[in-house]
């Protein structure tokens, strides 16, 4: 999975959304919009669990690292990929804990206790699909920033039939978080 882009450009020195699109899809109306949940992301794929590990410039990748992407970031030198989870692991203690045999493969959230100031006031943790809290929201940039003012979520993801996704979160446009 590669990482995904943002419907608007960002302007790298103020970290804010431009007015352009780059995913003009979604202001077309294409696609349908879900909860960006704030965790951690997940993989699972043949019944294994991954985390994500992000290689930085300098940071060598895990044994059984798994790339997003086909090379690093060549402005941010950030390398995304996946590393198996090892269940006996302390340092995956949570992600163990969440983890359910029978899960389908796809992209997950890791949200709970330990995870990001436990946002979502779990008692244990928890692996959220990502996309299966779909929501209703126009798609200008006035009808995102809107929706996002009067809801307590970190953002929206946009998934388009054809498996292209654009985020939108809340920091994107200085909204606190």
């Amino acid at each position: 999975m590669q990482k995904m882009k943002t419907v608007f450009v960002m302007d790298r020195t103020t970290h804010r959304a431009t007015s352009e699109a780059y995913a003009q899809w979604v202001i077309d109306g294409e696609g349908r919009a879900t909860i960006k949940h704030d965790g951690t992301s997940c993989l699972i794929e043949g019944g294994k669990l991954f985390k994500r590990f992000d290689a930085k410039k300098g940071r060598r990748p895990p044994d059984g690292w798994v790339p997003c992407e086909p090379a690093p970031d060549p402005k941010t030198g950030s390398w995304p990929g996946w590393v198996p989870v090892d269940m006996n692991d302390s340092a995956s203690i949570w992600h163990a804990e969440a983890f359910e045999p029978g899960l389908a493969d796809g992209t997950y959230e890791l949200v709970g206790p330990k995870v990001q100031g436990n946002r979502y006031g779990l008692v244990r943790h928890q692996l959220w699909r990502h996309g299966c809290a779909e929501v209703e929201v126009g798609r200008t940039m006035e009808d995102m920033i809107a929706w996002l003012e009067a809801n307590d979520h970190e953002g929206l993801v946009f998934h388009h039939p054809d498996g292209r996704m654009a985020k939108v979160r809340r920091k994107d446009f200085g909204l606190r978080w």
